[in-house]
């Protein structure tokens, strides 16, 4: 079976600075980790080659320090890694995302399933991994919380719907978007790391898509645009007051007044 696991670099912290122009994450120089969602994925993908057998091909897009997240997967046990990476990519929306992605995968090679994590902790819309299905083409399922059935041609799944348990078959080739604690993501063996440090990561740009047409991808393909996006305030202003209920029950009001709150 061909597998291939999307993967994303997203900030390891949440002091991230904004692009004031653009109004996107500046993403070169920060600090970033693996998609946390991701590694359940990831993890999904291990565990049915294992039961399978076959290949597991791991793309990301970003800049050229995404390419860190493939070194991690290959020390998990990934056998290739791809990178999309071009700068007309930037500033991208979840449509112009998830079509970049596509074609990126199509320049990858057909696989069997593809696996995405539900959502990642930067952007939490959960919408790339079915976008990417819809352009393939492909059948899609989100919210998958565990494998009930591995068969020749199919899966059968378990979806978390909040307040159901859902089960479902979906044949093969097809995409999953896995929610956490599907399975326990592995840790990176330093072995392999030694392993494959020379392994070679494909990097693929707008040259190299199917499509070349500029207006389909980054900022020029994205129809939302964010219209305001600016970090997180950091405030330790504080006040201490003492008294007996009544009179802090009446300083509270006053204050809850003075800041419109009531």
């Amino acid at each position: 079976m061909n597998i291939l696991v999307c993967l994303k670099q997203v900030p390891d912290s949440n002091k991230v600075e904004v692009d004031p122009v653009t109004g996107v994450l500046k993403r070169n120089g920060v600090e970033s980790k693996m998609n946390p969602y991701d590694l359940f994925a990831l993890e999904t993908a291990l565990r049915i080659r294992e039961t399978c057998g076959g290949t597991i091909t791991a793309l990301t897009m970003g800049p050229g320090q995404a390419a860190g997240v493939i070194r991690e997967a290959y020390a998990m046990g990934v056998d290739e890694g791809v990178l999309i990476s071009d700068r007309k990519f930037g500033g991208a929306d979840v449509l112009a995302t998830s079509y970049t992605i596509s074609q990126g995968i199509k320049k990858s090679g057909k696989f069997d399933l593809i696996l995405c994590g539900k959502q990642t902790t930067d952007g939490d819309t959960a919408q790339v991994g079915p976008e990417v299905a819809e352009w393939l083409q492909l059948p899609s399922l989100s919210n998958v919380s565990k494998i009930v059935e591995m068969k020749a041609h199919s899966l059968v799944v378990e979806m978390d719907m909040t307040h159901d348990l859902e089960v479902a078959e979906i044949k093969y080739p097809c995409l999953l978007s896995v929610d956490k604690d599907i399975f326990v993501p592995r840790l990176p063996s330093y072995i392999k790391k030694q392993e494959t440090k020379d392994r070679e990561i494909k990097v693929f740009s707008l040259e190299d898509m199917e499509d070349r047409d500029e207006k389909h991808y980054g900022l020029n393909g994205s129809p939302t645009q964010v219209e305001r996006i600016f970090p997180p305030q950091s405030n330790t202003q504080r006040e201490t007051w003492s008294g007996d209920g009544k009179e802090l029950a009446d300083r509270l009001y006053h204050k809850l007044k003075e800041l419109k709150f009531a």
